[in-house]
């Protein structure tokens, strides 16, 4: 797990990250941006899910969480589309 950005990057937020669009079924990586404040355990950086669906901003993360299957609730900033 990263624990610091970039010199360079650090504070910054990318605004086209900050803004992106999923569909149902798009598989995602969970990536913790750091500058901003998250809501999910920081076990699930790394983890793979599926797009569920869509509340307010943020996307619902169906992941298996070791052996049971969980939906989070995290927005765009912290996730990253994977191709399948």
């Amino acid at each position: 797990m990263a624990k610091r950005k970039p010199i360079r990057t650090r504070g910054k937020i990318q605004l086209s990250k900050y803004f992106q669009e999923f569909k149902e079924g798009d598989s995602v990586a969970v990536t913790i941006e750091q500058s901003v404040n998250y809501s999910f355990p920081k076990r699930l950086q790394g983890r793979t899910g599926l797009i569920e669906g869509k509340r307010g901003r943020a996307y619902i993360v169906k992941i298996n969480d070791y052996k049971k299957e969980k939906r989070f609730l995290i927005e765009p900033i912290h996730l990253k589309k994977i191709k399948q």
